[in-house]
């Protein structure tokens, strides 16, 4: 009877550490890297800025560029553009891949009907819903979580919306236009263009400040940031930068807007108060996206030609490690 009782034990003790793997599996902060050199996905342990697996998108020719992650940290989404930039010939995407995070394996595929090339997805905590900007037909797409199914179309009004930006809220949406060098303002349960504010021949990406007040996006003809005054919709200021910028995030205390400057190998550091840089960091290649960890201490910056991704120390913007990833390193999500 003991020998049985010992061995209910060790069993039970099995399932229960088994279990508990796996929920730490599940939930332990973590960064995800897209990697469009080799359509794969680098998931990086937070503590150890390692490495740690890899999971293979399994398509052929084309490859994500972005990706989200549920609230709860068990899913990632994957839009798969297609085969090439924006704006340059190529095949398609026309699908998003569905990625259970525990078993690091794609479980469904949203097919979009067409072909889209879908890019940026937001998960919008306050909606429940997600968005995905569906370039080629001029949209963004509302797609339902639970049931993956696509609920609605929010009209940019404009060619190539390649990025988007939602407010805290929900409410609003801005989209930057590359090929057309515009802004969309969306009203996102209304599903309609509020406003279309131009920028210049090209832009690339866009942010929000912390209070929603201002939007941010990087000219790409000359070494300057868009600063929109969201109350008026109109650009209420322009930013001298060290070079074309890129993907920007602000710092969580709301001071500092981090910018990505490829062609200068650097990400600039501006003071929200005075629309100034105020320092550099030097960087690997090519930096494209500034992803901010929730506890406001460590920027990530993906650096495309290098493979790494850049982490900087907030207290004293510093790089502190440099965090192998794929080939093509560009699109940050964070696992929490």
């Amino acid at each position: 009877m003991e020998t049985m009782a010992w061995f209910r034990s060790v069993v039970v003790s099995a399932v229960c550490l088994g279990l508990s793997a796996m929920v730490s599996a599940q939930t332990q902060p973590a960064l995800l890297v897209v990697n469009q050199g080799d359509a794969t996905v680098s998931v990086v342990n937070a503590a150890t800025a390692k490495q740690v697996a890899t999971i293979h998108e399994a398509v052929t020719g084309v490859h994500a560029h972005e990706a989200a992650v549920s609230p709860d940290g068990r899913t990632a989404y994957l839009p798969v553009y297609g085969s090439t930039g924006v704006g340059k010939p190529g095949i398609d995407g026309h699908e998003m891949l569905v990625v259970d995070l525990a078993s690091r394996k794609i479980t469904h595929r949203v097919d979009f009907g067409h072909r889209v090339r879908p890019h940026c997805a937001i998960y919008d905590r306050t909606s429940g819903m997600l968005y995905v900007t569906t370039e080629l037909d001029n949209t963004v797409t509302e797609i339902d979580p639970r049931t993956l199914e696509i609920v609605g179309k929010v009209p940019t009004g404009q060619a190539q919306s390649h990025m988007l930006a939602l407010s805290h809220d929900g409410r609003r949406g801005y989209t930057a236009n590359v090929g057309p060098g515009t802004v969309s303002v969306l009203d996102m349960a209304g599903r309609r263009t509020i406003a279309v504010i131009p920028i210049s021949a090209k832009t690339q990406r866009i942010a929000l400040s912390n209070d929603d007040r201002m939007a941010f996006t990087s000219d790409q003809t000359k070494p300057r940031l868009a600063v929109i005054d969201t109350a008026t919709n109109k650009v209420k200021a322009w930013v001298a930068l060290p070079g074309l910028g890129y993907g920007t995030a602000p710092t969580p205390d709301g001071r500092s807007l981090l910018v990505a400057v490829p062609d200068a190998g650097q990400v600039a550091v501006v003071d929200l108060g005075t629309l100034k840089v105020v320092r550099t960091i030097a960087v690997p290649s090519a930096p494209q996206e500034v992803l901010i960890r929730p506890d406001g201490k460590v920027a990530y910056v993906s650096c495309n030609t290098s493979g790494k991704v850049a982490a900087i120390n907030l207290a004293d913007w510093k790089v502190q490690s440099l965090i192998s990833a794929g080939p093509g390193a560009d699109g940050l999500a964070w696992v929490r």
